[in-house]
């Protein structure tokens, strides 16, 4: 605090009796009020335990920064509420403690949580609990509890030193500016020891937290300026966390990456011509991240530089921090730094060994998730030659082929990044930067292969692992900075599937001719320029938010449809018009004129409304349309009303069909769903655990949909009934399993394992088409056409122009979340007469 007085107010004392007063109220053992005592918080970190923290608990530092120990024996560190106008309510004593010369003394506090790493171990544990946000940390010469004014308190003989933050009431000329939040984990930090007695000028918030303890230094003179070279391998340690964590150490390595732009602020250095072991060999890694804003831009990849600073982990990855005086580059000759090979699956311990190395991937990767591209321009990967699966797509919940699918998705991922911290969708300014990777032709698509042509750094942000480039990426450096490839992987149009007849199932992405502007209520999601672009709520209307946007919406739309091949198309979430007060089939007779006007003559056509429609419908529902030259509708369509709908659902449509010029023989029926989605619990109890939200909801709505099949199968006089639709459910969950056991055959392994839907990193089929046994005679093949979800959602209409760069076309690329599923069966031949009633022949 320095060598102040209290302030003197005007009391109705004189000085004479103000000064016996005073010296009344000193215990024996205290120093002259009116002497400096250089004892200072130096740290508080007040969100230990809280997500995101570096540290389980909270803590207080305190600095001594004379040339003489000094004794704590009779001090405590108070707590004071920022509303507290009484006694201070939580007191830690000091008894016994003696704090060094330009040492450290080390108090810890309570936790928020389970987040974080362990203290270096304190000189004091403590139970207090002071506020993240707003209250006064007292440093008190006296054991027990202050009772202090408010206000600005400098110069006070019972307070060594004193930090308000926040709101407090009681601070030193102004209190601090504090974390907006738990979750806002920083700490409250001097720089270089600053005491000014003004709380908002001494300390600032800081990401970096470096708790330090008496082990950290001390001992009666001035820490040495050149400390012992401490290696690098050894500040890592073998751990999860640095053994000198809160410490200052001084190390030396070559710089590997330099991220002077883009938000990492700093700098990998790794131990000079270390590297090149294979990692499943290492025990611990010969580089880190030196965190310095103030030197991030004058080191280069290749300098050899000796760093001093305090270690910490952010987030659990190992850091030094460094001041513009704790860098100098050396000019002494150092081998260079050998890239080491990096393959999946590897061990946690072995990861840990790599952390910030320098590494060079090897062997086959795949892209299993671009979503983020779109956002923070990083792409996850898979280490092999496919894409990550839902576990539930491969085998049932909790059973050992579902765990190994579990284990096998954790060992094989890594996170390809561009080395920075840009959200791209933050505001105008980021909006404004070209995404990284992502290019008008190369679409970055989830099951593309990968290449790496470069070097990368093994990295540990955000909870996972990644490899980053040696400097930020962006499109001006792509050329010489980007490290990796990606193969094309778009397909035209569908694999043949053969047959005389092609039957599609298709989620359109809520295809709403009426649009948001029509309406009243509606708000909006708005591109970078704020432009409406989608409907966001307020209103019943799920689509495009005006004209333009829907015109853009439909020719995607239109592409895919028309593109697919497909006789006949179920189609899902599309709008039902009798919502708007309009006829119910007028948004499919809106898209069945598109796809005419698309192909230049009167091609399609829709299957109308039955007579009979149920009394509660959802704003979306299903719908068939077919090529009018070719399929043919019989007798009227049926929607399937049943408890198991109830509510706001979108209820099975069957229709039976059979091709033009054919016979009974002939005849089929198809069945279009769009079971509950995993969104949201249809009760709260309906929560099963690995197949989302709902999944009681859609298992019964399976069962309905096996007796409803079982009536059409009478009421069309035919064994050929296909299932198709938006299920919401992967291959193994219990909807799909009651729909085999009834007999039901999934047309998916005719695709060669293609999957509809991409979803967390993974993909799965969420879009299934079933057959008949009799049906699935006929079938000559399966294909499900990738265009939808393996795509980035950059591409989709509704995010077109998000980012600078203009990603719309009006080809069928990203036209909807889902992807077109096309089967080919064969009526002409006898196949199809297998499984008619005896006697019932074409």
């Amino acid at each position: 605090m320095g060598n102040h007085l209290w302030r003197r107010a005007v009391w109705a004392l004189s000085a004479a009796a103000l000064v016996a007063s005073l010296a009344t109220a000193l215990p024996a053992t205290a120093a002259d009020p009116a002497s400096p005592h250089p004892v200072i918080i130096n740290e508080a970190y007040l969100s230990g335990g809280s997500a995101g923290a570096a540290f389980k608990n909270k803590f207080v530092e305190l600095y001594n920064s004379s040339d003489q120990d000094v004794d704590l024996s009779t001090w405590s560190l108070q707590y004071r509420s920022a509303t507290g106008t009484g006694a201070a309510t939580g007191v830690v004593a000091l008894a016994g403690k003696k704090i060094k010369a330009h040492g450290y003394l080390l108090v810890s506090g309570n936790s928020n949580g389970t987040a974080g790493a362990e203290l270096p171990t304190p000189d004091v544990t403590s139970g207090l609990t002071p506020s993240g946000t707003t209250g006064t940390l007292i440093l008190a010469r006296k054991p027990s509890a202050l009772t202090l004014p408010t206000g600005s308190l400098t110069g006070h003989p019972d307070v060594a030193d004193l930090l308000g933050y926040g709101t407090s009431n009681t601070f030193e000329t102004k209190a601090a500016a504090a974390p907006a939040g738990n979750t806002d984990v920083k700490s409250l930090n001097r720089t270089n020891f600053a005491d000014t007695d003004d709380n908002s000028a001494d300390f600032t918030l800081s990401s970096t937290i470096t708790p330090q303890n008496s082990a950290s230094g001390g001992g009666g003179t001035t820490p040495d300026p050149t400390p012992a070279l401490k290696a690098i391998a050894d500040i890592q340690g073998t751990g999860t966390a640095s053994p000198f964590a809160g410490q200052t150490v001084t190390t030396r390595g070559k710089v590997t990456a330099a991220y002077g732009t883009g938000g990492f602020n700093g700098y990998y250095i790794q131990t000079p011509g270390t590297g090149g072991t294979p990692a499943a060999e290492r025990t611990g890694s010969d580089a880190i991240f030196v965190y310095s804003p103030a030197t991030a831009g004058s080191v280069h990849r290749g300098d050899y530089v000796e760093v001093t600073g305090p270690v910490s982990e952010y987030f659990n990855l190992t850091q030094m921090s460094v001041s513009a005086a704790g860098l100098k580059v050396l000019s002494d000759p150092a081998p260079e730094v050998k890239a080491t090979p990096f393959a999946l699956p590897l061990a946690e311990s072995a990861k840990e060994a790599l952390e910030g190395m320098l590494v060079a991937p090897e062997g086959p990767f795949t892209v299993t998730d671009n979503y983020s591209l779109n956002q923070y321009g990083e792409i996850l990967l898979a280490a092999g030659t496919s894409a990550l699966v839902q576990p539930t797509a491969i085998a049932p919940y909790g059973s050992d082929a579902y765990n190994a699918a579990v284990a096998d998705n954790a060992a094989r991922r890594v996170t390809l990044d561009d080395g920075a911290t840009t959200n791209f969708l933050k505001d105008a300014f980021s909006k404004a930067q070209p995404l990284p990777y992502l290019t008008a032709t190369d679409p970055v698509r989830v099951g593309s292969p990968v290449t790496f042509s470069g070097e990368t750094i093994f990295d540990w942000r955000n909870s996972a692992w990644k490899l980053q480039p040696l400097e930020q990426l962006t499109p001006s450096n792509a050329s010489t900075v980007q490290p990796a490839h990606f193969g094309s992987t778009r397909a035209d149009k569908p694999a043949d599937v053969g047959g005389t007849l092609k039957l599609a199932t298709f989620n359109v992405l809520n295809y709403f001719p009426t649009t948001g502007d029509q309406l009243t209520g509606c708000t909006y999601y708005t591109d970078r320029e704020g432009n409406p672009v989608t409907v966001r709520g307020g209103c019943d209307a799920r689509g495009a938010a005006n004209a333009e946007n829907f015109e853009r919406q439909q020719a995607k739309i239109v592409a895919a449809i028309n593109g697919s091949g497909a006789d006949i198309v179920s189609l899902e979430e599309i709008e039902n018009s009798a919502k708007f007060g309009l006829p119910r089939d007028a948004a499919v007779e809106n898209l069945v004129g598109a796809l005419n006007a698309a192909a230049g003559e009167p091609t399609w056509a829709f299957v109308p409304t039955p007579a009979v429609v149920p009394a509660q419908e959802d704003v979306i529902r299903t719908a068939f349309i077919y090529r009018k030259h070719v399929a043919q509708p019989i007798d009227e369509s049926v929607i399937l009303d049943d408890p198991a709908y109830t509510g706001l659902a979108r209820q099975p449509l069957a229709q039976a069909f059979k091709p033009v010029g054919g016979n009974n023989a002939t005849k089929f029926v198809a069945i279009v769903n769009h079971f509950k989605s995993k969104g949201s619990a249809a009760t709260p109890e309906d929560t099963d655990k690995g197949q989302g939200a709902s999944n009681l909801a859609r298992t019964a709505q399976a069962r309905a949909l096996v007796t409803f099949a079982e009536q059409m199968k009478t009421a069309a006089n035919t064994q050929k009934v296909f299932l198709l639709g938006d299920f919401n459910s992967y291959a193994y969950e219990d909807p799909m399993a009651v729909l085999a056991a009834a007999g039901y055959i999934d047309q998916a392994p005719r695709t060669g394992g293609k999957h509809s839907y991409a979803f967390g990193g993974m993909v799965g089929s969420l879009d299934h088409v079933l057959a008949s046994p009799a049906a699935d005679a006929t079938v000559s093949g399966a294909d499900i056409w990738n265009i939808n979800s393996v795509e980035s959602v950059a591409l989709e209409y509704s995010r077109f122009n998000y980012n600078v760069t203009d990603y719309y076309t009006s080809g069928p690329f990203r036209s909807s979340d889902h992807d077109p599923f096309v089967i080919g069966f064969d009526l002409t031949s006898k196949s199809a007469n297998a499984g008619n009633p005896p006697g019932q022949t074409k």
